[in-house]
């Protein structure tokens, strides 16, 4: 039986092999369309993809190996030298790199999937693999979404990612939001979604809380789960929303929109 750790290293396989089969055959001119990223080119998200994964990487055998792990001053010099990369640097880093990442987590045996312990550097303790590989793909998965973007505006974020990701999004709503756009509205929003199915509370007030399902809520949204990702992320603009999108209620979808400026 697959465990959650087994679950979140195959999404890591299946994103990178779906990413890097777009990155492989884009020109120049390619790289430098601007990305679903506001403000970055489709360059600087494989950019950021990769000298990610090169941190990861180096955390990761740090707690294979005992060694003390990245601090700052080694992420510090790993963004230097990607950002002194050309475009097209940029995407072949990024291909070697995020490769040798998921063969590292894919070579990791069951007992240390269980067992391991890793620090990530901005967590109070060391996090099981499963965590570790989780934070690792909510980045890939939803900057994978903003190089996709560019190319096809129907992308979506890919499917094995959604589920695997839907149950953190709360706790990332702290750094995604930005409540006060409701000029001090409060609400609380009933939220269904499906594919896969979730139902609870999205409380907007000083802060943005999930909560359990409000039995008198203020407003109703449904919504594909997928969409919900990419909306608490910033993502969901009009040009991007699909079909089966509703907010109904005193808090509409714009208004969610510009709460949700996301990363």
């Amino acid at each position: 039986m697959s465990t959650p750790a087994d679950q979140i290293i195959t999404a890591l396989r299946a994103g990178h092999e779906e990413l890097a089969a777009l990155v492989r055959d884009l020109k120049e001119d390619d790289l430098l369309r601007p990305s679903g990223a506001s403000e970055w080119q489709v360059s600087q998200v494989l950019s950021h993809l990769g000298s990610g994964a090169e941190i990861n990487l180096a955390t990761l055998d740090a707690a294979r190996t005992g060694a003390p792990g990245p601090d700052g001053d080694f992420n510090r010099g790993v963004w230097a030298r990607w950002d002194a990369m050309s475009p097209a640097e940029h995407a072949a880093g990024f291909l070697a790199t995020n490769e040798r990442l998921v063969e590292a987590y894919e070579a990791l045996d069951a007992e240390t999937r269980a067992s391991m312990r890793i620090d990530l550097g901005f967590l109070p303790e060391p996090v099981d693999v499963a965590t570790a590989a989780r934070f690792r793909l909510s980045e890939f998965a939803l900057h994978q979404w903003d190089a996709e973007v560019a190319f096809n505006p129907f992308a979506a974020v890919t499917p094995g990612a959604v589920p695997l990701l839907l149950d953190q999004i709360g706790g990332m709503l702290a750094w995604t939001s930005r409540p006060q756009e409701l000029a001090g509205r409060e609400a609380t929003v009933l939220v269904r979604l499906h594919a896969p199915e979730r139902t609870f509370g999205l409380r907007l007030g000083e802060k943005v809380d999930v909560v359990d399902a409000p039995e008198r809520p203020d407003g109703e949204l449904v919504a594909p789960a997928e969409a919900w990702l990419r909306l608490a992320t910033g993502r969901l603009g009009r040009e991007h929303t699909p079909e089966g999108v509703e907010a109904t209620g005193s808090v509409t979808l714009d208004d969610l929109r510009r709460v949700f400026v996301g990363f």
